[in-house]
């Protein structure tokens, strides 16, 4: 009974136990902090584990103080193998409490760390960039080639003159009227888009002619109130002008 009394007074199991109980707090402290369901169960089983060894180490001191007299040798080995079941649960708990620790720390690195940015990504977006200006650029340029060769291809095509066909009546005074000097002042009429052309003597009564004469006339520059007005001025061989027809070509 001594020799059991002297082997548990030298054990450390229990005089060590305030450092067992801090290495459970810490675990569980990183339990909490972390989110690994697999460590999490592996540390509640070695815990379980921890509680079964000294659930029985109180049962067998409680049974060796009631018997007394019990067998030594047995307790002895019992206690031998739950020292060695006890070691081994200590170093799985600081094994898991280290790689706890580790990979805490490695995530919280993770998280403070600044992300890298890819040089040849800022040198690729910067090229892009670069491209589209260029592109902006010939654009442009193409935009502006193709309106300066509008531009001159419009002013080479001639612009369409419109133009009257207009056929004009001047009667004489009398049919003593000499009718070849009268087609030669109506021919003296001269104006910027005007044009004569064929003339003919009607006969229009009591043997009196008019003179109808044809021109053509560009709309922008002459028309027929100028055309009258010139011709009347003729006063001594001209009666009156009237227009017999009007065409546009």
């Amino acid at each position: 009974m001594s020799s059991a009394v002297d082997y548990f007074v030298q054990e450390k199991i229990w005089f060590d136990k305030p450092r067992y109980d801090d290495a459970e707090r810490h675990f569980y402290e990183r339990i909490n902090s972390t989110s690994h369901p697999a460590q999490e169960l592996g540390a509640n089983t070695i815990l379980q584990d921890i509680a079964r060894a000294r659930e029985n180490i109180q049962k067998s001191l409680a049974g060796s103080a009631a018997n007394g007299a019990g067998d030594q040798g047995e307790l002895i080995t019992r206690i031998k193998s739950l020292e060695l079941e006890n070691n081994s649960l200590n170093q799985g708990v600081l094994c898991i409490l280290i790689a706890s620790s580790l990979q805490g720390t490695s995530v919280q690195q993770q998280k403070t760390s600044p992300p890298v940015e890819d040089e040849d990504d800022d040198d690729d977006d910067m090229d892009l960039f670069g491209s589209d200006e260029e592109e902006d650029a010939e654009a442009e340029r193409l935009k502006e080639l193709r309106l300066k060769e509008y531009a001159e291809k419009k002013a080479k095509k001639p612009t369409l003159i419109a133009k009257s066909s207009i056929l004009l009546d001047v009667k004489p005074w009398d049919d003593e009227t000499d009718m070849a000097k009268l087609e030669e002042c109506v021919r003296s009429v001269v104006a910027d888009g005007l044009l004569w052309g064929q003339s003919k003597l009607v006969p229009v009564g009591y043997g009196i002619r008019k003179l109808q004469i044809q021109c053509v006339v560009e709309d922008d520059k002459v028309g027929t109130d100028l055309l009258e007005e010139e011709i009347t001025k003729f006063e001594d061989f001209v009666q009156s002008v009237d227009v017999a027809a009007f065409n546009k070509i």
